[in-house]
């Protein structure tokens, strides 16, 4: 059975703003709440702040940027949010777009990929074994990161693309996909995990997909909440990119409204009633996903953040009998 869990669908500028939604995991029967990277406050310490608030439940970053936080930093940071919660993490990391890393680093990783791996690999020597003795063309680490007894860290990545999804089945716990249909994910994604994991002879990492969805409704617009959810990732060249593969095409600089359109009639973002996206929902677990995570930012940015939750506490069961 595929498991359910939910997204914030906003970054806090106060982390009390989060605990409504936390006190939601607690008690449906999501398994994990999930936030983004965000610059307005850190997700972090926004799930410590959380479970210092008594909602201690399982969390998920999707994805935190890599030229934000070196390796060793990071693994510190998931390991204290695994003893702050008292449960299990996925820790997901991506590289971000080509302008982000020129804006932080000064210039774009020579290889997207070969970043990618010298990260996980520092990562896995500290959250695995303590230490990692790793020298790299992008990072490097020779450091200790002292073991405690403390609930798993699982170590993400953010998947789009083929050849991303290939390095993930060789170094992740998990796959973490975006507006990714399902489609493109059964045709695309899983093939690639697979084939990277049967490559290093390791199991197939678990399939996260982070999936924008908001249901029908009086005055509700399937275009309009499409665009209030995901403009910005529209926006960036390897989302176009992805979106192109998977037989969706956007053009935000031409016409976002059209993009959206495409969008929404692409199954990149479910809308309809709760019968159809039930039936959407069910194309994921066909697909081989074995986590919905529900987004709801289009409502969230659209008619505010109660009206996020009571979208989420109709979604949550339709997973569960989809």
């Amino acid at each position: 059975m595929t498991d359910v869990s939910f997204l914030v669908p906003f970054v806090p500028t106060r982390p009390e703003q989060l605990l409504p939604f936390a006190a939601l995991a607690q008690w449906s029967s999501a398994v994990r709440l999930w936030q983004g990277q965000g610059t307005v406050s850190d997700t972090h310490q926004a799930f410590v702040h959380a479970a210092a608030s008594g909602f201690r439940v399982p969390v998920g970053t999707s994805v935190s940027l890599m030229p934000f936080c070196h390796p060793y930093d990071a693994a510190l940071r998931a390991q204290s949010l695994a003893a702050a919660t008292g449960h299990s993490v996925i820790a997901g990391y991506g590289p971000g777009a080509a302008v982000l890393q020129r804006s932080i680093l000064g210039a774009p990783y020579r290889s997207q990929l070969g970043a990618v791996r010298d990260y996980v690999t520092i990562l896995r020597g500290l959250l695995t074994e303590g230490k990692a003795a790793h020298e790299g063309e992008f990072y490097t680490c020779n450091a200790a990161l002292p073991r405690q007894p403390l609930p798993e860290v699982r170590i993400g990545l953010g998947v789009l693309r083929p050849r991303m999804a290939e390095l993930a089945g060789e170094l992740a716990d998990a796959a973490i996909t975006w507006l990714t249909p399902a489609g493109y994910l059964r045709d695309t994604v899983v093939p690639a995990l697979r084939a990277g994991a049967d490559k290093a002879d390791r199991p197939v990492p678990r399939v996260v997909a982070i999936v924008p969805v908001a249901l029908d409704g009086p005055e509700r617009d399937a275009a309009k909440l499409a665009l209030a959810s995901n403009a910005g990732h529209m926006s960036l060249p390897h989302y176009a990119d992805m979106l192109r593969r998977s037989g969706i095409g956007v053009d935000m600089r031409k016409s976002p409204e059209e993009s959206a359109k495409a969008l929404a009639g692409g199954g990149a973002f479910l809308f309809g009633d709760e019968s159809e996206v039930r039936d959407r929902l069910r194309e994921f677990t066909d697909a081989g996903v074995d986590e919905i995570v529900l987004n709801v930012t289009g409502v969230a940015m659209t008619y505010g953040g109660t009206a996020a939750l009571r979208e989420l506490e109709r979604l949550i069961p339709l997973v569960a009998t989809s």
